[in-house]
């Protein structure tokens, strides 16, 4: 069979099975993936009216209407004519904003019992593509079933128990760490937040603060300089809208209590007039804001709730009412910047604790630009009172580990190895000049010995055991992640996509693509280990190359793939994500060839068995994050060597894999894949036909063979003037 023949009867094989398995995607209808919810589900006081309360209460006969701030819903059961409270219904997002890997959360319903037992969880509306594509959404479900009989008061985290600290293990699901140790969150945090106000767990006191003697009149620069003032900005492209020069709200705030700021800010008649109006444990806070939204919302008009704003502390939320509004009506502070409106806020809940950390957080409903679905998010800005102010300092707080840290210091042992094998790696390339200088072209293992024990390492221990697997998806996420929000706590709660990304910024710009897609990418390494292992089984002779005018027409289609979902991630990014299964690495690592459906098992055994005949063929032709690595890999600072009969010699071009060697005899560092077989002709007096033809004409000669210098020739035999005798 002709060699082009037969890779355009795979390449067909392996389109007809994209084609399939786009064409028969999972129904919208049976799955929560970007499911339609109620507009009013979120502002609608009787919420069960739009879902299902009862299957996360099922003791549960009838249902209350909103209430409480964040709001929940009471359930009740007929017992002898009489309504019992049975426990509490809440939506996630009433409470939490936090975003999984797709940046958006994932929205649940949870029941709880009167004893802060949970009794259901349901998941209502998710957007992790890897959830409906890759692992099947009733993972999911059952990763959130395992919270059912659980008191929200326990210490519960992802991976395995910690019984001599007290924490309870969840087990994860495999290539979805990120989404999760997020989901983690979103219920424990939200249990814990309507336990609390429904007085099923109790807060405990904290001393109040008392007030250091330092009176003193500061600047505005010196307020925000000591921290006495804080500053929170919500940019327009945060909520989903077009970029402007204006933020949406900018917003400076302090605490009014503390006298020297007080004072700083209103003044010294306004400060005791303000505190003469506070009974004891209440607080006031201030805030003056310029952009061109109000931080004060539409919610005041509608209920005398303030809407867009509030304070939390730990688990606890504040927010205010029409009661608890004054008039702020000037900052005396020198130096204050003018201000489109502003506000005193009071703060009248005992459990607020001024001595300790807190936060003002603004509330805004973020655009999906894709479905024209809105998001409840929020921004926040934590405010402590300056130690100086407070008699003996601040008290000493000690702050849980964020997710992102736990995960890092759970997997410390793996991160190390990690670490070690990329450095590794790096150092030997770097010392690719000795190497090559040791190999011939009869034997490359100097140089082929690292390379093939990192392609194993990458396999087995990066791709299958840690599915580290980079992928098109990471960097269509980061884009996003750039023009509208960057949260670091996303992208590091995965360390080692985090850590490969670190590697793969900084040597593509270095040496070029190669290094990663040659060296250390687990499909990429399999894919040329297949085509290494296919020849030693006697299947050399079926093995082939595209001829070049092919390769150069086909090299193109990667860029296409790339652009082309780049370009639908700006329409849809869940589109964009599904596309994206024209890369294998899900179905090969993360889900495995056997536990998906067959298009996609087709699709990926396709290319890994098309690699036995030719080496690296999607690498070569259809890899969008291949594409992505190519085009900075033009502006590397080092190349490979060449010398100026390679212009018409073909030596090393006859034997380039990845046909990255022009018929002038360039390399192509946006197609190399740093092989090294190149370098290894380069300095091998026997195979460099230059070097192999001054090695013929010296031994001919008589003269000496010199070693070969950088330039990749015999250094010149220079003859030196014989010595004049002394008389």
């Amino acid at each position: 069979m002709n060699p082009f023949s037969a890779l355009r009867s795979a390449t067909m094989g392996a389109l007809l099975a994209v084609a399939t398995l786009l064409g028969s995607p999972p129904s919208f209808a049976q799955t929560a993936y970007e499911a339609p919810l109620p507009a009013q589900i979120n502002t609608d006081p009787d919420l069960c009216a739009h879902v299902a309360c009862t299957e996360v209460l099922p003791a549960a006969s009838s249902f209350s209407h909103r209430m409480g701030k964040p709001t929940y819903v009471e359930g009740y059961r007929d017992d002898a004519g009489q309504r019992k409270l049975v426990g509490y219904v809440f939506l996630s997002t009433d409470i939490v904003d936090i975003p999984a890997y797709s940046g958006k959360p994932v929205i649940t319903l949870i029941g709880m019992d009167t004893d802060g037992i949970i009794t259901g969880t349901k998941i209502l509306r998710h957007s992790e593509p890897i959830l409906l594509l890759g692992i099947p959404e009733s993972v999911l479900t059952k990763f959130v079933n395992q919270y059912l009989g659980k008191f929200v008061g326990d210490k519960i985290e992802i991976g395995k128990a910690r019984n001599e600290e007290g924490y309870i293990g969840l087990d994860a699901i495999t290539g979805a760490t990120v989404t999760v140790i997020a989901q983690n969150q979103v219920v424990m945090r939200s249990g814990v937040a309507i336990a609390r106000q429904v007085g099923i767990l109790k807060v405990e006191p904290r001393p109040a603060i008392r007030y250091s003697a330092i009176d003193e009149r500061l600047s505005w620069e010196q307020l925000l300089k000591d921290g006495s003032v804080r500053r929170l900005t919500v940019k327009s492209e945060q909520l989903g809208m077009p970029r402007t020069a204006e933020p949406y709200v900018d917003m400076f705030f302090g605490h009014l209590n503390t006298p020297s700021v007080g004072k700083s800010i209103l003044g010294e008649s306004g400060y005791t007039s303000l505190m003469s109006r506070l009974k004891d444990n209440e607080h006031a806070i201030f805030i003056i804001s310029n952009g061109y939204d109000s931080f004060k919302g539409s919610g005041f008009v509608r209920g005398g709730i303030y809407d867009r704003v509030q304070v939390s502390q730990d688990m606890d939320a504040y927010t205010f009412r029409d009661l608890d509004y004054l008039n702020l009506w000037g900052v005396q502070a020198p130096g204050a910047p003018s201000y489109r409106e502003s506000a005193i806020f009071i703060i009248r809940d005992p459990g607020f604790a001024a001595a300790y950390p807190w936060s003002l957080v603004f509330l805004g409903n973020k655009l999906d630009r894709n479905t024209g679905h809105r998001d409840f998010v929020s921004f926040d800005s934590e405010y402590w009172v300056p130690a100086k102010y407070m008699e003996g300092g601040r008290p000493k707080v000690v702050k849980p580990d964020a997710p992102w840290v736990r995960v890092w210091k759970m997997r410390a042992v793996e991160i190390v190895l990690f670490s070690i094998l990329l450095v590794g790696v790096a150092a030997v390339y770097a010392m690719r000049d000795r190497l090559t200088r040791l190999s011939t072209r009869k034997n490359k293992w100097p140089v082929d010995g690292f390379k093939y024990a990192a392609w194993l390492i990458s396999i087995f221990f990066v791709g299958f055991y840690l599915l580290a697997q980079p992928s098109i998806t990471q960097v269509l996420t980061w884009f996003h992640a750039l023009l509208f929000q960057w949260k670091w706590e996303l992208f590091l709660t995965d360390p080692f996509i985090f850590l490969f990304w670190i590697f793969i910024i900084v040597t593509v710009f270095v040496w070029g693509r190669g290094l990663f897609c040659g060296w250390l990418c687990p499909f990429g390494s399999l894919s040329e280990l297949l085509y290494k292992v296919g020849a030693k089984l006697g299947l050399k002779r079926f093995q082939f190359m595209l001829p070049m005018k092919w390769h150069n027409r086909l090299k193109w289609v990667k860029y296409f793939v790339f652009f082309g979902l780049l370009a639908v991630s700006m329409l849809s990014m869940g589109l964009a994500e599904k596309l994206a299964e024209v890369e294998p690495f899900k179905t090969t690592f993360l889900v495995g060839l056997f536990s998906r459906s067959w298009p996609y098992t087709l699709f990926a055994a396709g290319l890994l068995g098309l690699s036995i005949f030719t080496e690296r063929p999607f690498c070569k032709y259809l890899c969008p994050l291949g594409a992505a690595l190519a085009m900075p890999s033009t502006f590397r600072w080092f190349g490979l060597k060449r010398k100026q009969e390679c212009d018409s010699c073909k030596a090393c071009a006859v034997g380039c894999g990845s046909l990255a060697i022009d018929d002038k005899g360039r390399i192509d560092h946006r197609e190399c894949m740093l092989c090294l077989d190149c370098m290894v002709m380069y300095t091998d007096e026997h195979a460099c036909p230059p070097l192999a033809q001054e090695r013929k004409r010296r031994t001919k000669a008589g003269l000496a063979l010199t070693p070969i210098g950088a330039d990749g020739y015999y250094i010149p035999i220079k003859p030196v003037a014989a010595a004049t005798p002394k008389a």
